[in-house]
């Protein structure tokens, strides 16, 4: 019994670095220059420059309800078809993405990856920051 945990602990010491030879390829992540973190005066200077960036709110349908940037797409990041919903986004547009503080902005950043999307900005601190910044919701 003694020798058991020789043992494992050895085969642990040989199969290691075997499996780091050969790990398994990951998707293509979105390249850096695609993504861009903003802050919300930058994110309300690319709106007004661009009226064609879509808003891409990730927040839940009551989050969305009690305000939200103005002509906002929600896709709620906790919905069972949320990947699919993003499947069906058009890669070539420009995004500006947020929720409420950040976390499930970011790890909607992981779904789309691999699907070539062009320009994707990334609101800092999601709509809470938005919000203290003064910057302007519609309900």
């Amino acid at each position: 019994m003694k020798v058991f945990p020789f043992i494992v602990a050895a085969i642990a010491l040989v199969v290691g670095p075997l499996q780091a030879e050969n790990p398994v390829p990951a998707r293509a992540p979105i390249p850096a220059n695609v993504v861009k973190n903003v802050s919300p005066d930058d994110a309300e200077k690319l709106l007004k420059d661009n009226p064609k960036i879509v808003v891409l709110d990730v927040r839940t349908a009551e989050e969305f309800s009690d305000g939200h940037i103005a002509g906002a797409k929600n896709l709620d990041f906790l919905s069972a078809d949320f990947a699919a919903k993003v499947a069906t986004l058009d890669p070539g547009k420009t995004y500006l993405i947020h929720c409420a503080a950040g976390g499930r902005s970011t790890k909607a950043l992981a779904l789309m990856e691999g699907r070539n999307f062009t320009a994707i900005y990334h609101l800092n601190e999601g709509f809470k920051a938005w919000v203290k910044g003064g910057k302007p919701v519609e309900k």
